[in-house]
């Protein structure tokens, strides 16, 4: 899968965190998958999110400012998990591994004030 880098900012530190993830797309949209391997618990990049949405994505060496989404309606997320998995199949055995239903990030572009 191909890799991009999320930029966070910390929501302890406060600092500007990069983080290397695999992504995928679908119509256009990146979509990130916060598996953390299987671990019972999310990703800390995944609480930064949640706590400051507006992040940024350098991929292809360009930075571009997005917005990222947690993708709630089920049965968008399922569709979505499904199609990362069948690009890498340890998504299916990282949701195997754990008891908590794997979020799934769309990012999009940031709304103009």
């Amino acid at each position: 899968m191909p890799v991009l880098v999320l930029m966070t900012i910390g929501r302890k530190s406060g600092r500007a965190i990069e983080t290397p993830l695999t992504y995928f797309t679908d119509d256009g949209v990146i979509f990130v998958i916060a598996s953390k391997g299987g671990d019972p618990r999310n990703p800390g990049w995944f609480h930064n999110l949640i706590a400051e949405p507006d992040v940024s994505v350098l991929l292809d060496g360009k930075q571009t400012p997005l917005r990222a989404e947690v993708v709630t309606e089920e049965a968008l997320r399922k569709r979505l998990f499904d199609k990362a998995a069948a690009t890498y199949s340890g998504y299916t055995g990282y949701q195997d591994r754990t008891e908590r239903q794997i979020p799934v990030i769309r990012l999009v572009p940031r709304s103009s004030p």
